[in-house]
C-alpha cells in the first residue's frame, strides 16, 4: 500500500455501547429526554417494519471528531483561524479579519483564502453568510460526513433511573423534602436516561477534496505560492477519526461514560476516481454487499481503464484495535489523492 493516493474512505460498522447517554433531546420538568428516531427496515420475512430506537446524531459524532482534530491541529501547528483556536463552531465564518479581507472579492478568492488560513475549516466546512458589510451565501463543504449512529431494531434497550443529590447541610431539615418537592429546598430529584444496544455506524471522508477549491477546480496555494500541506491535514484527519471511537465524548460522560464492548465492520478505501462503497449496518448483509460492490467497481475500472490494478480495497476489522491499526497504516503509508 506504500505511497498510494487515497480518493475516498468509508467506514461501515456495528458498535455495541452499553449504559450511555451521549446524545439527548433536552429536559422536560425533571426528566432528561433521550434521543429517539424512527427507522424503516425489512424483517427476516421481507416485511416492511417501523421501529423507534435510540440514536446518536451525526452532528454529535462530527462534534466529537472535530474536537479531537482541534487538539491535534494545535499540537502539529497546522494553520488555523482565531475562532478555530477557540473551538468556535462557526469556524472561519466568525473571523473578522478574514471577512474583512474577502469583502469585495470573488467567491473563488474567498475560498482560496479560507483554505490557506485554516486547516480545520478546510476539513470540517462552514457557511460564510457575510463579508464585511456584504451578505454572502458561500459554503465550504465538509471533507468528513457522519450519518446518524442509530440503534439496530430488536437490539436496543432504553430506560430511566432516579437520581438526586442530597444537601450536605447539618440540622434536622437537611434531609427533609419541602412542599416544592426538593430536598431541603435546594436539590431536585430527576430522572436520567440510559441506553444500551447495537448501533449502525456509517461515515465517509474525501481526502481528494482537502485543500481543493470547488469553484476554481484547483488546489489552493500559499501566498509564496507553495502548495499547502495537504498530507499533514490528511494525517490529522484520520488520527482524529481513530480518537473519535477510542474516546467517545458527549453528554453525561462524567457519570455515564459508555461501555464500548464491541466494534466490527469494514473500512473501504478508493485509490482512484470512484467513491468508497458503504452500506448501512441496519442491513445485516452490509459486509457482503460492500464486498460485492467493490468487486463490481474494480471489474468496471479494469475493463474501461485497461489495467489490472484494483481501485477499491475493503478491509474488515473485528475490534477497535484492528480498526485503529488499519487507519494507522493509511496514515503512515498513503497520501491524499490529487485531482
Amino acid at each position: 500500500m506504500l505511497n498510494k493516493s487515497v480518493y475516498s474512505i468509508s467506514i461501515s460498522a456495528r458498535v455495541v455501547l452499553n449504559l450511555h447517554s451521549l446524545n439527548n433531546e433536552g429536559s422536560e420538568g425533571n426528566q432528561v429526554q433521550t434521543r429517539m428516531v424512527e427507522v424503516i427496515y425489512y424483517d427476516p420475512d421481507g416485511e416492511i417494519k417501523r421501529d423507534s430506537v435510540n440514536a446518536i446524531s451525526g452532528d454529535m459524532l462530527k462534534h466529537i471528531q472535530s474536537e479531537h482534530l482541534h487538539r491535534i491541529a494545535i499540537e502539529r501547528n497546522l494553520p488555523m483561524c482565531q475562532p478555530c483556536r477557540q473551538f468556535d463552531p462557526n469556524r472561519i465564518a466568525a473571523d473578522e479579519d478574514y471577512l474583512g479581507t474577502i469583502e469585495g472579492q470573488s467567491n473563488q478568492f474567498a475560498i482560496d483564502e479560507l483554505l490557506r488560513r485554516c486547516a480545520i475549516t478546510d476539513l470540517e466546512g462552514t457557511l460564510i453568510t457575510k463579508a464585511g458589510r456584504e451578505k454572502r451565501s458561500l459554503p465550504r463543504k465538509s471533507v468528513a460526513e457522519f450519518a446518524w449512529m442509530t440503534g439496530v431494531p430488536g437490539a436496543m434497550a432504553s430506560s430511566s433511573y432516579f437520581h438526586v443529590k442530597f444537601a450536605s447541610e447539618h440540622g434536622d431539615s437537611s434531609s427533609a423534602v419541602d412542599e416544592s418537592g426538593t430536598v431541603a429546598g435546594k436539590q431536585t430529584p430527576f430522572h436520567r436516561p440510559t441506553n444500551s444496544g447495537v448501533y449502525a455506524l456509517v461515515c465517509s471522508f474525501e481526502p481528494s477534496r482537502i485543500g481543493y477549491n470547488d469553484i476554481s477546480q484547483e488546489y489552493a496555494k500559499n501566498t509564496d505560492p507553495s502548495p499547502i500541506d495537504r498530507t499533514a491535514r490528511y494525517k490529522a484527519l484520520l488520527e482524529s477519526v481513530i480518537y473519535t471511537f477510542v474516546q467517545m465524548n458527549g453528554a453525561m460522560r462524567s457519570a455515564q461514560m459508555p461501555h464500548l464492548t464491541a466494534f466490527h465492520g469494514v473500512i473501504a478505501t478508493s485509490y482512484g476516481v470512484a467513491p468508497a462503497p458503504s452500506v448501512s449496518p441496519l442491513n445485516p448483509k452490509f459486509v457482503t454487499e460492500i464486498e460485492q460492490t467493490k468487486d463490481a467497481i474494480n471489474g468496471l475500472h479494469k475493463k474501461i481503464g485497461n489495467t489490472d490494478q484494483d481501485v477499491i480495497a475493503v478491509r474488515p476489522f473485528a475490534d477497535i484495535a484492528q480498526f485503529a491499526e488499519i487507519l494507522r497504516d493509511l496514515i503512515e503509508n498513503t497520501e491524499p489523492y490529487a485531482l
